[in-house]
């Protein structure tokens, strides 16, 4: 009987070497959080590969949010443990005085007016509010921003016509949130809200929008607005970056 050789793995590609061996030295620490990597020419003599091929083994590291490359400066360790930086309180309250707030105390600040368009409801959303697909949507998009512009997202409201009808914005649209929910609570309406968080990367105007690094997920939050008794009212996504915040809810 013939005894079959063990087949050899092949060998990764240089590129690939490389980007394994930074993994892990990011992950047992030996480069922290925030400190640079060795040099591409460093890199470069280690493995006797060209610079390019080292600028391919930080890419990799880069697109799985491992690492930040800065002009002129190089590239710098993200860390897969340390806690982000900002906690936000999620949720929505409601004042003395009647208006709605936001649970983190964020002041945001439009970046500019916000647009109104009309939608159709696509079919994911119309599940969420519960209305035919198709069904038509007042729509609002604008961008926030708040600490001085350091914090910015993204910010959509949905309203279905099918909510509006029978009331004064039957024949006006209605306000975008927050103060959508005055509004709402006018039309004799108490408010209940539930929260869904996704992660997704970026497309390339979300990523611009946010100034999101390459590599790095945004979170998707989809607020819902109801009744008392469970019939959406409106809903809301947000984008938020997804490298240095947490949420918090009570």
């Amino acid at each position: 009987m013939v005894k079959q050789r063990p087949s050899k793995e092949p060998q990764k590609p240089k590129y690939r070497q490389i980007a394994d061996y930074l993994r892990a030295g990011i992950m047992d620490g030996t480069y922290p959080a925030g400190q640079p990597l060795p040099s591409e020419e460093s890199l470069a003599k280690q493995f006797e590969v060209t610079r390019p091929t080292v600028r391919q083994g930080i890419a990799e590291l880069r697109a799985s949010g491992l690492v930040e490359v800065m002009a002129g400066r190089g590239g710098f360790v993200r860390s897969p443990h340390s806690r982000p930086s900002l906690t936000r309180p999620r949720g929505v309250r409601r004042e003395p005085d009647g208006r709605y707030v936001e649970a983190d105390g964020i002041r945001w600040t439009n970046a500019e007016e916000p647009t109104a368009t009309r939608t159709d409801a696509p079919l994911a959303l119309a599940d969420l509010l519960r209305v035919p697909p198709g069904e038509p949507l007042f729509t609002y998009d604008v961008l926030q921003t708040a600490d001085g512009g350091r914090l910015r997202q993204l910010h959509r409201t949905y309203v279905p016509f099918s909510v509006l009808v029978g009331t004064k914005y039957e024949d006006q649209a209605p306000p975008p949130a927050p103060e959508l929910y005055g509004a709402l609570a006018e039309l004799g309406h108490e408010l209940h809200f539930t929260e869904y968080v996704r992660t997704r990367m970026p497309l390339p105007d979300q990523a611009k929008a946010l100034r999101l690094p390459d590599g790095v997920p945004m979170l998707q939050l989809l607020r819902v607005t109801a009744t008392e008794a469970g019939k959406p009212l409106a809903l809301e996504e947000l984008r938020l970056p997804g490298d240095d915040l947490e949420l918090a809810y009570s």
